[in-house]
Order: structure tokens, then sequence, then C-alpha cells
């Protein structure tokens, strides 16, 4: 090979070629040689060291036909392949079947050529088992030289103990005797229980259990934990973690299996425990296939993509190889960065960056006519709390209106699914947030126009997400750099959180499941989260003592805030689903003329930026409203629904019951509203066109939101655009928009 010329660039690719070949040939030469040493120590052992000159010579005639059948057996089982140091059951499995099989050959053919004197049998019997021995023996001395301490040398490195007995503990075990793992000196393992107590697992024994923690950790001076839990048992994180903040244990956790999967992290990298860690409960676990043939080869529109779960989403969708992604957002930069970050991780995928307002229904319907998605995923959403208190007229305009907006164009544009993305706050809710989201929800399901429309609308809810950019754990962190103190609003506030692929995941799986098609599907979250308990131990996590180094401040409920956040409403049964972790939230979205009329009451406010009846409205429109938003509700509401502690028993069954009589009694008893002078009514034959054949005699008076509007708003030129443009793709036999 011509050598190379100075300044010119090394060819990696040979380079690593040669390497290999030399690899190769250096098993050959090994394997060649241990076949004759072996083939040779079966005739001395059969002839005790005295082998006889005519047998001798059979040898040296028949070893080459050995050599090729083993060869041959070899490369065909991938013998040749394997890594001496990593060298386990399998592989000897794998050997001893190459063995056999060209031991067998090769005795067949020596027997039919009838050479003279023959080989005997005893001596292939022994050629067989010397053949394995060698061949297999040798690996397995080598990886347990690597991998067993010297005796009498005393091993360096942080004693470090490991909490865990199970297949993890045992990987890091290997690891650490590998050297795989620095600075490790393994003194002990700790079970969660005594079950394994005084056993021992490669040489290193059980030490007692999680509860004796601090104890062992004195007697055996033990400087670090690694915590090695199995899957089934990641509900003890938090008893784990407890245990050795009170022994003065630093602790790591080795990363997670969505980590190992999407390669952020390799088996012996070690890392901090995270706040994702202590939620109490196993991961879900996510069915990839009905998810893969849900997106593969669609146009997916996804709106909010910029956003923390939008994003989240994205990277995921990605990942099943859809026909097209249509990412959707109004924040540039952020969307700017995720359209890089994923047109680098797959090249082959035809994303496609939108920048739009989803309240603009113009801009919104070219999007839809030029990208004709037929699956809509909507997570755009302003979803902080205490701002949208003090910005009701954004919240109702971007969470309502631009549901409406996304839903309406999506039924026009032939889009066959529409996934809403929700939240748990939806649920009885206290802010202007959540009842917005509460509405979108009921805009889905109970909007008679995309009710009859055909397509699959579904929604999904679920808790906080612990890394968005809204979480308190980001604002945790940045109060603990600056060294404190950290602010919680009240010691008894509690949250069910969710990491953010876990969220993601679950929005993906709730579009594929058959039975979430019309329902709105929701995480079982395990146990809430004490916001103080998770300051305390973010602050424990970085060696400090909360109340001494760091100080943590109470500073009240936020506007809008609950001190819990219910899973389940009173109006409304959780049913399961095929996935053990997902349930169906069941409940009686009121159609019809109320939600239509509703609907332009509270967009008529917005119009003309009455804030306190756009707070009034939204709590006609989620009549399950509590403290603090449902103080905003008219006199007319307060009367027929006194504030009450009876209220979840059947006052709100009464306003949403579906039962004719009470409807009829709750109408004589409803304040009548007067219009504006501007507000008018459509009739059936003076308004849209109707497709019957026969006009109908008579006319029944119809709603309709863009008639209910003031003339000439903005709002109204909005709503009745589309509301006209999705009529027109409606199964109804008038072309009526909202009704």
């Amino acid at each position: 090979m011509a050598s190379r010329l100075p300044g010119e660039p090394v060819d990696h690719n040979r380079v690593l070629a040669a390497d290999r070949l030399a690899r190769y040939a250096a098993h050959l030469t090994l394997n060649l040689i241990l076949i004759v040493i072996g083939y040779r120590l079966a005739y001395e052992l059969r002839f005790d060291f005295a082998t006889p000159a005519e047998h001798s010579e059979l040898f040296w005639l028949s070893v080459p036909l050995l050599v090729v059948f083993r060869f041959a057996a070899y490369a065909n089982s991938g013998v040749f392949r394997t890594y001496w140091l990593h060298f386990g059951p399998h592989d000897l499995l794998r050997l001893a079947l190459a063995v056999t099989l060209s031991s067998i050959g090769f005795a067949a053919v020596v027997d039919l050529s009838h050479l003279s004197p023959g080989v005997p049998r005893s001596v292939l019997l022994i050629e067989w088992a010397s053949a394995i021995f060698l061949a297999g023996g040798i690996p397995l001395m080598a990886r347990a030289l690597r991998e067993t301490p010297v005796p009498f040398i005393q091993p360096r490195g942080r004693r470090t103990l490991i909490i865990g007995a199970g297949a993890r503990a045992e990987q890091v075990l290997l690891e650490a005797r590998r050297g795989e793992i620095r600075t490790v000196n393994l003194v002990g393992l700790i079970g969660l229980d005594g079950t394994c107590r005084d056993s021992t697992i490669h040489g290193v024994p059980v030490v007692g259990t999680v509860d004796e923690l601090p104890a062992i950790c004195a007697r055996l001076k033990a400087d670090v934990a690694i915590i090695a839990l199995e899957p089934g048992e990641l509900s003890e994180t938090r008893r784990v973690v407890t245990q050795c903040i009170a022994a003065g244990l630093e602790f790591k956790t080795l990363p997670s299996v969505q980590e190992l999967i999407d390669g952020s992290s390799c088996v012996n990298q070690l890392r901090n425990v995270q706040p994702e860690d202590l939620l109490g409960r196993p991961p879900v676990s996510l069915d990839l296939a009905p998810v893969a043939a849900d997106l593969r080869s669609r146009v997916i529109l996804l709106t909010g993509a910029a956003g923390s779960i939008g994003s989240e989403l994205a990277r995921q969708i990605a990942l099943f190889a859809p026909a097209r992604l249509v990412l959707l957002d109004q924040a540039e930069s952020d969307l700017y960065s995720l359209h890089l970050e994923l047109s680098q991780a797959h090249p082959g995928l035809d994303l496609v960056p939108v920048i739009c307002d989803i309240t603009n229904a113009t801009r919104l319907a070219q999007v839809y006519a030029e990208h004709r998605p037929d699956y809509v995923v909507h997570a755009a959403a302003y979803k902080h709390v205490p701002l949208m208190e003090a910005n009701v007229f954004e919240a109702v305009r971007n969470n309502v209106l631009g549901t409406l907006l996304v839903a309406t164009t999506a039924v026009k544009y032939g889009a066959t699914k529409v996934l809403l993305v929700s939240t748990d706050k939806a649920i009885r809710p206290s802010s202007v947030m959540g009842a917005t989201k509460r509405i979108a929800e009921r805009i889905v399901f109970g909007l008679p126009n995309l009710h009859r429309s055909g397509t699959d609308f579904r929604a999904v809810r679920f808790g906080n997400v612990l890394s968005s950019k809204g979480s308190v754990i980001p604002l945790f962190e940045r109060q603990l750099a600056a060294g404190g103190p950290i602010t919680v609003t009240h010691p008894l506030a509690q949250r069910h959180f969710m990491a953010l692929s876990e969220a993601a995941q679950l929005v993906l799986q709730a579009g594929s499941l058959p039975e979430s098609r019309g329902a709105i599907t929701m995480l079982e979250m395990g146990e809430p989260v004490r916001i103080f308990d998770l300051a305390k131990k973010l602050i424990q996590f970085s060696g400090r003592v909360p109340g001494k180094d760091v100080a943590i401040v109470f500073t009240g409920l936020r506007p809008g805030e609950k001190l819990t956040q219910e899973q389940t409403s009173p109006l409304e049964t959780t049913v399961p689903t095929s996935s053990p972790k997902i349930r169906i939230s069941q409940t009686t979205e009121s159609a019809g003329p109320d939600l239509v009329q509703g609907l332009s009451r509270l967009f008529a406010c917005l119009d003309r930026g009455d804030r306190d009846g756009l707070l009034r409205t939204l709590c006609e429109l989620a009549p399950e409203c509590v403290e603090p938003l449902a103080q905003h509700r008219s006199a007319a509401d307060v009367q027929r629904e006194p504030h009450s502690a009876s209220r979840d028993s059947g006052a709100w069954q009464t306003i949403l019951s579906t039962n004719q009589p009470a409807w009829r009694e709750r109408r004589r008893d409803r304040a009548r509203w007067v219009p504006p002078a501007d507000l008018h009514t459509g009739e059936r034959r003076e308004g849209l066109e109707c497709r019957r054949k026969d006009a109908r005699a008579g006319g029944r008076r119809r709603t309709d939101v863009g008639v209910l509007l003031p003339t000439g708003s903005p709002i109204h030129r909005v709503a009745g655009e589309t509301a006209t443009a999705t009529a027109d793709h409606s199964s109804s036999d008038c072309r009526e928009a909202v009704s």
C-alpha cells in the first residue's frame, strides 16, 4: 500500500477497514492454533502420551479436514465476530453448537473415507470437548480477569453503595467492574426489602435495606449511592432519595429507558436525580404499533408547534414518518429552532414551518387549503393561569375563538381527525384559563355543525409538565442558582406532574385509541406532589439545607389558582380503556342553541371590550366553575344556582340535564336576555340557501353565531365567514353554520 504523503488527509474508512481485517486475521490464527492443539491433545490423552507412529501420521493427514469443517461452522455461526471481553452464555452456546456440527461432519467424512488405521471414536469425543473448553474457556477467562477484583489489592475510588438488587443493579456492578464507570469502589448492595439480605451478586454482598441506609452508610463509610431501581420499583424513588438525604449520601441514578432510546444518555453515564424521577409512579408505556399506524403517511397539522408541549409532540410525531408535518405557530424564533432541529434529525421528512395566528381566519384557511391536513393536533393555547387572569380578552380570543376557527376550518377542508390538547385545569375551573379550555372542549364535542360533520374529534387532558417553560421547576432552579429564596405559593398546594415526553406520549396514545373517538381522555397520574416538598428536594439535591442555606418564602395563592387540582368532576364519570394508564372521562356536553347563544354573547363582549360581561359569560358556559372565577356569576345565575357546599350533588346536574321537562322549567326561569339594538336574528328561509327540493312550509327561527354578533365587527366577520364555510360541508339538510 502506498505511503501517505505529508499533509494528505487520513482516510478513516480505510483505517477502520484495516483494523477490522487485522482483528479478523488474529481470530483466525488463534482459532487455528486451538483446533490443532485440541486435536493433538485428544490423541495424546487417548494413548497416554505415547501415540503410535501410524496414528501420528493419520493425525497430520486428517487435521486439515478438521480445520476446514471447524472454520466453516465458525464462520457460519459468527464465532469469529465474537468480542472476547464481552463473551457470555449466549456466545458459549453458539460456539458449542458450531463445534458439535463440525465434529459430526468431520466424523462422517473420516468414516466414509476408510482411512487406515481410522480415527478412534474416543479421540473424536475428546476433541469435541477440548474444542469447546479451549475456544470457550479462554474468552471466559479473559472476561473474568477483567471483571473480577485483583486479590490483595485495595480498590481505588469512592466507596459506593448500589441501591437495588435486580437486573439494573447487576448491570451497574458489571459496568463498574469493567471500568466503564470510573472511580467506583463497590462496598455493598441495598435492597428495597429484606428478601435479598445476606445474599451476594457477583461477589458483592447485599448489606441491608433502604430503611437501614443511614446506619449502613456510617458502618461502611460510604461516600455515594447509585440508585438502580427496576421499572416496576420507580414508585419507591421518593423513599430512597429521602433516606439518602438522611444518611448524608451523595446520590446518582441511571438514565431512564426513554433517555437510552432517544440516545441522549448511555448505560454507563450516571446522572443526578431529576424531579421527573420523583413522580411516584413508573413512566407511561406507549404502545407504538397503533400510534405508528395512526401517524404514518398522513399529512399532520400541529398548532402551537413551537411551545413546550408542541415541540415535544413534533419530535415524537416525526419518528413515525408522516407524509408531511406542518408546524404552525406565531413564535418566529422558537419555530425556526424547532424546524432546524427536526430537519437535521429527519432529513427525509417533509417539514413545513408556518407562521400563523390561529385567530386569523383568512390565513388559517389558506394554510388548510394549501396543505389539506387530514389529522390536526391543536396544541396552541395560552396556559399561564395568573397571566390569563390579567389578560382575559386574549385568553378568550386565543383559547376559545382560536379553537372554534381551527375546528370549523378543519371540517371545511376535510380533516378526518382533530385532537384537542386540553388540561386538568378545565375540571371545575377556578381560573380564566381553565374556563376557556373547558369551553374549547364544549365546542369540539357540543357544537352541532361539528358534531354532524363526521370528523373524529377528541381531547386529552393532562397535569402540570415539569420541564415546560411556565413550570415551577425552571423557576425554582433559577431562584436556587441566584442563592434564593425559593418562593412557594402555599405550604399545602399540590399538583399532579408529568414529564414532558410522557405528556406528548399521552396525546399520541389518546389519538390512536379506537374507544377515545368523540371523548376526553386523561392519564391516571398517581399521587399529587406538594410544591413545598418539591422545593425542599431541589434544595437538598444541590447539597444545601432547606431553611438554613436557602430560605423558602410563602407568597400566597396567585390569581385563579387552587390548593389542589381535581382529576375528575362531579359531572363526569371515568371508564377504563385498553391502555392501563388512560381513562375516558364521560360527560354530557350541552349542544344546540344554548351553547351557540352563549358563544355569541361571549364574542359580543369580546368585540365591545366588556370585561365584566366576558367573565359572566365564561361562568355561564362553564357552569361547574368554582371560586374565584365563580364570583363573576350574574345575579340571575346566583339566584338560579345558589352557592352552597352541596353544589356538587345536584345543582350542576340540573343545569346540564338533558331531561326535557327540566329544560322547559329552566327556560321559564331564565332571565331574558335583552339584545343590543344592532343585533338581529335570521330566518331559516331568509338565511342560507336550503338544499331541500321542496321548501318546508313555515319558518322555524334558528340561531347562528355570525348572525347573533353585532354587525360589522371583526369578530362578526370572522365567525360569520368560518361558520358559512363550514356549513358547506355539513351533513345537515340546510346549510347552517352553527346551530
